[in-house]
């Protein structure tokens, strides 16, 4: 199936990368419309599939706005061909231009299903790519209504093929047949996808899993620091991949930063449904509720001290988990340095600046950091091993930020979104050099010696005037 799928996006992907970069991207202002008009039947069905929040759903509408208006009105500037310094001066002419890959195959997962595959779909189409889409099995509405919006805007059928299922089904049949994958999910898949890609040598990009940390400083204000932590910990039932699961606090802002955290955790508003003022929803599934369950309970048995929370609240929803503190978590749990994805967070107590900077450094992932403080926090960014950071904010601010690169250091990913980078990874660079009046070779009877020594001479006078 998957096979017949390609070929046809293939077809369709020849005939798509004759049109003007500006027509298709113009598809995508269109599109970024559509959405901010249509956005209640959006969060409904976001909600419907996900259970997450309804300010957690609109965020992830908002961020599809937001991104696919940059790219709509950007990519043709980055996109447009662009002169580079030929060999010789005068003699040789040299462009830079961007080919499409061909056709792209994009596997999202469950947590983001609306701007996940609709702002990595918009770049590589805008590119001139096709795309074959495999969103997660248990997100099929919402991925049905994206491509829905985007031919309502005038994007041509054909060029988007969704095909229902899941990676698990569907993901190495599709690695074989594409061009290009774009990968989201955890790190171990991640790998898989990567062997999978090199045997083909084909390129490919992966956001993978985060362990990701934050930091309270010395010079931070700890009372801002435990507001802003919710947000950053329990935002989509910490079902983000930039989500906050490790805080290093130093000693003199510990006991303050704590009292004030757990203060802000109790008045969370949880609950399921539309209602706009639920801070909180359940987890998407039984299977992730167990996850966080488990490592909760196994960190308990283990000797972690709950702060707040760490109940299943089964008379909220059948997969509710209270916002959770812990402390006193250990690296022997498999909390302390797996991923969790759910609204748990542990608490250290550190002496200084440069123990928080270590030890939030001290993980095999690198996707996000937030740093909180002053001239502390400046400073601190820079050391921090991740491929955004975020100076009192929890990820928000990076991720926005849709002009700049968003992607992992070590197992967090390879390649980035967002910025040019998140469109001309689509994109094969090509050279073209026109070679006029005289080659790069001796002329007519010059013997081999005589031309070097003229070039010598002419390539002195020229790093002496460029």
């Amino acid at each position: 199936m998957i096979n017949n799928v390609v070929a046809k996006a293939r077809v369709a992907q020849k005939e798509w990368a004759k049109v003007p970069v500006r027509t298709r991207a113009a598809i995508f202002l269109r599109f970024s419309k559509l959405v901010l008009a249509r956005q209640d039947q959006i969060l409904d069905v976001i909600q419907e599939e996900t259970h997450k929040n309804r300010l957690s759903a609109f965020e992830e509408m908002l961020d599809t706005v937001q991104l696919t208006h940059y790219y709509g009105r950007h990519a043709a500037g980055i996109l447009r061909e662009h002169r580079r310094r030929g060999a010789f001066p005068i003699f040789t002419k040299t462009r830079e231009v961007y080919r499409p890959v061909g056709v792209v195959g994009v596997i999202t997962p469950w947590n983001y299903p609306f701007t996940l595959p609709a702002t990595d779909i918009a770049p590589a189409l805008i590119a001139g790519n096709s795309v074959v889409l495999l969103p997660d099995e248990m997100t099929p509405k919402i991925a049905d209504l994206m491509l829905e919006l985007m031919q309502e805007a005038g994007l041509p059928e054909g060029l988007v093929s969704i095909v229902h299922g899941g990676g698990r089904v569907h993901g190495s049949d599709l690695i074989q047949a594409v061009n290009f994958v774009m990968f989201t999910g955890s790190t171990a898949t991640g790998r898989l996808v990567a062997t999978q890609c090199a045997e083909r040598l084909i390129p490919f990009s992966a956001e993978l899993g985060g362990k990701n940390p934050m930091l309270v400083l010395s010079d931070a204000d700890p009372v801002k620091a435990a507001h802003g932590a919710v947000r950053a910990c329990y935002s989509n039932s910490g079902q983000l991949c930039i989500a906050i699961e490790r805080i290093y606090v130093v000693e003199s802002k510990y006991d303050e930063f704590l009292k004030h955290f757990v203060a802000n955790t109790k008045a969370m508003k949880l609950g399921s449904g539309n209602d706009w003022e639920i801070t909180m929803g359940p987890l998407i599934s039984e299977k992730q509720f167990v996850r966080v369950r488990d490592q909760v309970n196994e960190a308990i048995a283990k000797g972690a001290k709950v702060e707040v929370g760490g109940k299943v609240r089964p008379d909220i929803a059948p997969t509710y988990f209270e916002p959770t503190i812990l402390t006193n978590v250990s690296d022997d749990m498999e909390l302390g340095r797996g991923e969790t994805f759910g609204p748990v967070v542990s608490i250290y107590k550190v002496a200084n600046d440069a123990e928080a900077v270590a030890r939030g450094n001290d993980t095999d992932y690198g996707l996000n950091s937030s740093v909180w403080g002053g001239a502390a926090a400046k400073r601190a960014a820079e050391q921090m091993e991740s491929g955004s950071v975020n100076i009192n904010e929890g990820f928000s601010a990076g991720f926005a930020s849709h002009d700049a690169p968003m992607g992992g250091m070590k197992t967090s990913g390879l390649g980035r979104r967002h910025g040019r980078e998140g469109l001309l990874k689509y994109t094969n660079s090509q050279t073209i050099s026109v070679q006029r009046m005289v080659g790069i070779a001796p002329i007519g009877k010059q013997s081999n010696r005589a031309f070097a020594t003229l070039l010598t001479r002419l390539l002195g006078i020229w790093n002496k005037i460029s």
